[in-house]
């Protein structure tokens, strides 16, 4: 593989176009907002999303899909929600066959789809592989040691992604569990909102601890529901990639539960940020996908009532807190 194209010039999607740059491939970087564009070929940098940051000479940006279409790899860092019409504006460009690496998190709200079946709904002739893990966007880009997974059912073609997209800083790690990968991504962020939730609220460390662990708890029953293993969320892309986002107000999910915790409303919450907190999005849709499944999950249950207005952040403390005491598992 000799060239990438990134869909996305958000911060995630320009720090994976300077992982794609540093492997030694040729990235061009989609971008829907034309300054973005314009800023990176003219100073080399993304102002908008991730200043700061200088980008590598082997990334170039471009407004066009049709730019795309001779790329051995394609990184789709749309945000969750626009996925499907992200690739759907790429699809009359695509190669049939093209591998197609999914780098965003979440559910899609209305049909409960994990991104790998908006994929398949929307390019069914795509090859899927799925990115995720512990990894903030300005590390990565800054160049600081960074581990993922990559799933990829096909063996042969996520080995060879990996080695693809691999450098000293960035190690991905192949594994053959997509909706694994997928729904520890997706629940994470929802837990992420909550752990900042008790945080604001300055419930203390010992709640924190339990929250991350009875979240790991509903994140592996969903994930075993959607016919994923327990191995895959309890590597990098599950358990890592919570501990990560539930531990710094670095994340944008938790930074949007610690406002809620202090008494923010969720608009005040959001006001002001370009970037997008992908469990805001995902919380109802992660609910509605539980209940689907009969899965207990109360704490992604409580955030999106807390999100949707259903309960105030006292009121779904109590209401936990109340549950009748059971086994651990």
């Amino acid at each position: 593989m000799k060239t990438a194209g990134v869909i996305g010039g958000g911060a995630w999607g320009t720090a994976l176009a300077l992982v794609c740059a540093r492997a030694g491939l040729s990235t061009i970087l989609w971008a829907r907002e034309l300054e973005v564009v314009a800023a990176i070929n003219r100073d080399r940098e993304n102002p908008t999303f991730l200043p700061g940051v200088k980008l590598d000479a082997g990334v170039a940006a471009t407004g066009e899909f049709g730019d795309l279409t001779a790329c051995d790899l394609i990184l789709n860092v749309s945000p969750a929600q626009h996925v499907r019409s992200s690739l759907s504006a790429f699809a009359p460009h695509a190669r049939r066959g093209v591998p197609m690496l999914l780098c965003s998190k979440g559910v899609e709200q209305g049909t409960l789809k994990l991104m790998s079946e908006v994929l398949a709904d929307v390019l069914p002739s795509a090859a899927p592989a799925v990115l995720s893990g512990p990894s903030f966007a300005g590390e990565v880009a800054r160049g600081l040691p960074t581990a993922v997974t990559l799933a990829c059912a096909d063996a042969g073609l996520g080995q060879t992604l990996a080695k693809a997209i691999a450098s000293p800083a960035f190690r991905p790690y192949w594994a053959p569990d997509l909706v694994g990968a997928e729904a520890g991504g997706a629940v994470k962020n929802v837990l992420a909102i909550a752990c900042g939730i008790v945080e604001g609220r300055g419930l203390g460390r010992s709640a924190h601890a339990a929250l991350i662990t009875r979240g790991f708890a509903e994140l592996t029953r969903l994930a075993l529901a959607l016919g994923g293993k327990s191995e895959t969320v309890a590597g990098l892309c599950g358990l890592g990639d919570l501990v990560l986002t539930c531990s710094s107000p670095q994340s944008r999910n938790m930074s949007v539960g610690l406002a809620l915790g202090r008494g923010e409303t969720l608009e005040q919450a959001l006001a002001g940020k370009l970037t997008v907190a992908e469990g805001v999005a995902s919380a109802p849709a992660v609910r509605a996908l539980a209940a689907r499944l009969g899965v207990e999950a109360p704490i992604c249950e409580a955030t999106a009532a807390i999100l949707a207005g259903e309960a105030d952040v006292d009121s779904a403390i109590e209401t936990l807190l109340s549950r009748p005491l059971r086994a651990e598992r």
